[in-house]
């Protein structure tokens, strides 16, 4: 397993040199004690959403989140939401079978958001991970401080002549829902 940090990129490649062919990506995360609160008998859970957006080009083509969760061609599925971050391990994931992905697609962005506005100052020990055909943990991204945004914008996947890459972003952005938010997408295309 990788640990990524801002700026790393990965090829998405088996040892042996093939490329994966599925992947799943994790999103965990905890409420911090007493966030979101209005009063101390009051302690909204924080809601944040697992995203995945396909480009074709600079062209918006589908994406996957708790209110889509297929991409029209079947190869990018979000299995469900949490809404409390409560449990042990993922919180969400979505799942990614690149053997299905339209052909003009070449990038996809996976960030996470908070779909009722909290900063992400109010969550701990959140993460994403990456896991291959096997369920082998290829790559995480911790987030090791609350981010002053409503969502963050976790790596993006671009194929080129020679497979499917990940670069990891790691850069907070004003998100609630992708779909009301895709200007603010556009510019890690």
């Amino acid at each position: 397993m990788i640990e990524l940090h801002r700026g790393d990129e990965m090829a998405l490649r088996h040892d042996d040199g093939t490329s994966y062919t599925r992947l799943t990506m994790g999103v965990g995360w905890d409420k911090k004690s007493g966030a979101g609160a209005l009063s101390g008998a009051n302690t909204p859970e924080v809601d944040l959403d697992a995203s995945a957006v396909q480009y074709a080009g600079d062209q918006l083509f589908d994406l996957a989140f708790f209110n889509h969760l297929a991409t029209r061609d079947g190869s990018v599925t979000h299995l469900g939401d949490n809404i409390s971050g409560r449990g042990e391990g993922d919180d969400e994931q979505i799942a990614v079978d690149l053997t299905k992905v339209y052909p003009k697609v070449d990038t996809m962005l996976f960030l996470v958001s908070s779909y009722q506005g909290h900063s992400l100052e109010f969550v701990h020990h959140a993460y994403c991970r990456l896991l291959g055909d096997d369920g082998e943990e290829l790559a995480r991204f911790t987030l090791t401080q609350g981010v002053p945004r409503t969502g963050f914008m976790l790596a993006k996947m671009v194929r080129d002549d020679d497979g499917w890459r990940l670069h990891a972003i790691g850069q907070g952005i004003a998100v609630t829902v992708p779909t009301e938010s895709l200007d603010v997408l556009q510019r890690f295309v």
